[in-house]
């Protein structure tokens, strides 16, 4: 499995794990009277909404696995999901901090030194939006965040309507597996944003009827599945193309499989098909223009 699509796709995909009430788009824990000017973030999602939002310039800290825009570049690195350092997050005296509603530890312990946070829960494309819109308003930019989910949403509806009348191949999408063998592999399930934006690119998702964002996958069960296509996202820095051409050719160990008797074995490797953030419309029609390039030209 790769080491950027476990931290980010496995650690997301497990917010989707919760019990339903805690699900769904960011909540606020605490409000601070005025607009915040020393954010802190170590949700890379929410991170590229700030400065999608033009409030880039009141982002001081910003997590490990931040790496767009490149000015995050220039921001000192807190640690992440599992890792917060809360020691220097605090000595950034940061005015809003956001965090994941899981980080229950790193809650309580800047709820006790009374630090305001925007509480990220993440799932399906819906939240997406809803958390521009909900981080836009904490921060004082609505403006700017409702017009960029207006955006999103559009970009979103033109992909599903250029699709509309393409077949719907059943589609198997694997986001991390062992290099050059057909183990460890984790595929989208019935539940979250990858599962989302492959249904609006025009794919059926063999494991859709699984209500979960992810499953661990045995070769069995991708046997019996029996996907027409294999999209794999490979988001790993310096990950080359014949790279992609060697672990592309492991799949013809299963040959019994509708794809690899087709050929119809499609690598993606833009980091951005990693983030549920303001990309997630780009990432979107990356992935339709994979499985329908006719519709696209």
């Amino acid at each position: 499995m790769t080491r950027r699509v476990s931290l980010t796709i496995l650690l997301t995909s497990a917010l989707c794990l919760l019990p339903s009430a805690l699900r769904g788009p960011a909540r606020l824990l605490a409000q601070a009277a005025s607009a915040p000017r020393r954010i802190v973030s170590v949700v890379p999602a929410v991170t590229e909404m700030l400065f999608a939002i033009g409030a880039g310039d009141s982002v001081i800290g910003v997590s490990t696995y931040d790496h767009y825009p490149k000015e995050v570049e220039t921001r000192t690195r807190v640690g992440a999901l599992i890792d917060p350092d809360f020691e220097r997050i605090i000595s950034l005296k940061p005015d809003l901090i956001v965090v994941y509603g899981t980080q229950g530890d790193l809650i309580t312990r800047l709820d006790n030194a009374h630090v305001p946070m925007f509480r990220y829960q993440h799932a399906g494309l819906a939240d997406i939006t809803a958390t521009l819109r909900s981080i836009g308003a904490r921060v004082g930019h609505a403006t700017a965040a409702n017009a960029e989910a207006d955006r999103i949403e559009r970009d979103l509806a033109d992909i599903k309507r250029r699709v509309s009348s393409e077949p719907r191949p059943r589609t198997l999408l694997v986001f991390g597996r062992e290099a050059g063998a057909i183990r460890g592999v984790y595929a989208s399930a019935g539940i979250g944003f990858l599962h989302d934006m492959l249904a609006v690119a025009g794919g059926d998702d063999v494991f859709g009827d699984v209500k979960r964002q992810s499953v661990q996958a045995s070769s069995e069960q991708i046997l019996a599945r029996a996907p027409e296509v294999i999209i794999e996202i490979r988001t790993d820095a310096g990950f080359t193309a014949s790279g992609a051409a060697d672990e592309m050719k492991v799949w013809r160990a299963l040959p019994g499989i509708p794809a690899v008797k087709s050929n119809r074995l499609i690598m993606l490797t833009d980091p951005m098909l990693a983030i549920p953030g303001p990309r997630v419309s780009e990432a979107t029609r990356v992935i339709a223009k994979a499985l329908h390039p006719g519709a696209f030209r």
